[in-house]
């Protein structure tokens, strides 16, 4: 039995150290569960850094494969039965398949072609040379001893009965040859005076050995066929022709940057009475600037303009900013474009439209080529799957809808009329409209289950924010759904840019966008560069009214060089037959 306290001192002492005790004990479990939650959100932090790692190596996994297909794999976007299932490429139809393609290349090889009064069948070779060429004939005989028949009784020479043709093309280099202007000088023979001199034809250039044909030549190798100056000085040396780069480059952006100043300020002035206009920009790299050599400049075109009148125009940007890209849609006069703009996703755009009140269109190919990213590299099966869904369900019944059209307009045009909006609007409001509202649900459905950062998510999310944009065009019969043409058209001048890398200085990143916007505008409206721009450059220095600047654009000289080139191909065949 425990013996109780004696006295009310001890039992005060006793009660003290119990509480100091029972204070040390709750101070020590406070502690404890300081520390527990301390390790707990540690833990949760832990546990909040490996999700996030763990989705950043799937991102950075997606992007690696994105960069390998992009560098050693093809761009294409169509899909084949092995991207499909790889393992059977063919399903259960080889046979069938087998048997298709057979009687496919049997079709092609015995298909036929009207010629005059018979048929000829095709045999899989190259096609005939045109008769305008100038013929060389090479005769091949044979030695006089293989002349004389040995199979008679008596010897006696062979008669010629016929000849094999076999025709290939001939080629020979360049001539360069020099224009000697002379101008004759009159004086009076009595007094020695009243000197007259012939007056200097206008030129383009004067005071230098620059012909229009040259200018032409160094114009169409750069802007054309993506030759760098520097090359193209290396082909006429060959010829015999000292021309330096340096040279060269000062005669380009002159005339680029001086001299078809005004038919630009012409094109210029035509795109803003088009209803439609389609906006691209690309990176251009420049030396010379107030930025770091590194840093990136830009390129923008601009396209509008029915076909036949097409009109392509480049224009340099030295950043791309709101400021510089509104600077472009409104006239030299301050007037601003009213009409309709399509571009890609970039949201300065969205924030251009909004201050000029234009109408505002998006790209479907570019959300196309989001899904087409999110099949290729999303490491999930399901993803995968979701991504082709989006394409082969929802897109591609979209563009079916527009490959119609073009048949119809095709057809249309092959009987010298015009598709009316109207059959194009029915089109769209009954077929391709409950494809569009198909898609929307089906989005919007997915969205909010899939991560926003991976290739899905970022597919998905942008035809979330751009599906107004991206649905507008089918309530206006004369906007296509993208804007793959101007596609084209900047691609152009990208693949040249793999070749002269760089422009120096602004000066001639502006030159070159001028004399980019004359080709590509040229070859709109199929036009030969090279022949245009030795029209233009001879006709130019006398070019003083507006009459005779309009009388240069591309549509306007296409009749000229057509006619040209109709009598040098009769002057051909008349020299050939003679």
């Amino acid at each position: 039995m425990p013996t109780r306290p004696t006295s009310a001192q001890q039992i005060l002492g006793e009660n003290a150290e119990l509480n100091a005790r029972l204070k040390l004990a709750e101070s020590i479990a406070a502690q404890r569960l300081t520390e527990n939650q301390a390790l707990k959100q540690e833990l949760e932090q832990v546990r909040a850094e490996r999700t996030r790692y763990c989705e950043r190596v799937v991102l950075l996994e997606e992007e690696l494969i994105w960069i390998k297909s992009q560098y050693f794999g093809s761009v294409s976007q169509k899909q084949d039965a092995a991207t499909v299932d790889p393992n059977q490429p063919m399903l259960f139809n080889e046979a069938e398949v087998l048997a298709a393609i057979a009687a496919a290349d049997e079709a092609h090889q015995q298909r036929t072609t009207q010629v005059k009064a018979h048929e000829k069948k095709h045999t899989g070779g190259r096609k005939a040379i045109p008769k305008h060429f100038p013929r060389i004939p090479i005769e091949h005989d044979l030695p006089e001893e293989q002349k004389m028949c040995r199979k008679c009784p008596t010897p006696h020479p062979l008669e010629r009965i016929g000849h094999e043709l076999r025709e290939c093309y001939r080629y020979e280099a360049p001539k360069i040859s020099v224009e000697e202007h002379i101008r004759w000088t009159y004086a009076c023979t009595r007094t020695h005076e009243h000197v007259i001199t012939a007056p200097n034809p206008p030129t383009l250039l004067p005071k230098t050995m620059a012909s229009p044909s040259l200018l032409a030549h160094l114009v169409t190798a750069k802007f054309e066929d993506n030759i760098p100056l520097h090359r193209a000085c290396r082909q006429l040396e060959r010829s015999g022709m000292d021309l330096s780069p340096g040279t060269a480059g000062t005669w380009v952006n002159t005339v680029g940057g001086e001299k078809v100043v005004p038919l630009i300020k012409l094109l210029n002035a035509g795109m803003f009475i088009e209803s439609l206009w389609h906006m691209d920009e690309s990176p251009l790299q420049l030396l010379k600037s107030d930025k770091a050599p590194s840093s990136d400049h830009f390129m923008v075109v601009r396209a509008a303009g029915p076909p036949g009148k097409r009109i392509i125009l480049y224009d340099y940007i030295p950043s791309r900013t709101k400021e510089g890209l509104k600077r472009l849609l409104i006239d030299s006069d301050g007037t601003p474009y009213r009409g309709k703009l399509l571009t890609d996703g970039l949201e300065r755009y969205d924030e251009i439209c909004a201050e000029l009140k234009l109408l505002h269109f998006g790209c479907m190919q570019h959300a196309r080529a989001m899904y087409f990213k999110a099949r290729k590299v999303s490491q999930l099966p399901s993803s995968r799957t979701l991504a082709n869904a989006a394409i082969e369900d929802h897109i591609r019944q979209i563009f079916a809808v527009e490959t119609r059209i073009g048949k119809l307009r095709s057809e249309y045009e092959g009987r010298g009329e015009s598709l009316p909006l109207e059959v194009i609007h029915t089109l769209r409001q009954n077929e391709a409209k409950p494809v569009l509202e198909k898609f929307k649900t089906w989005v919007d459905e997915l969205l909010p289950g899939t991560p926003p950062n991976s290739a899905l998510g970022k597919a998905l999310g942008y035809t979330h924010r751009q599906w107004e944009k991206l649905s507008r065009y089918v309530d206006y019969a004369d906007v296509p759904c993208h804007y793959n043409s101007v596609e084209q058209e900047i691609k152009h001048y990208a693949t040249g840019r793999k070749c002269w890398f760089f422009c120096y200085d602004k000066v001639g990143a502006q030159a070159s966008a001028n004399l980019f916007s004359l080709a590509l505008t040229c070859r709109a409206n199929d036009v030969d560069r090279f022949e245009y721009f030795s029209y233009i450059f001879e006709h130019l220095p006398t070019a003083t009214t507006m009459e005779a600047l309009e009388a240069l654009l591309p549509w306007n000289v296409k009749p000229v060089l057509d006619e040209r080139r109709k009598q040098r191909e009769a002057a051909l065949r008349s020299a050939a037959a003679n």
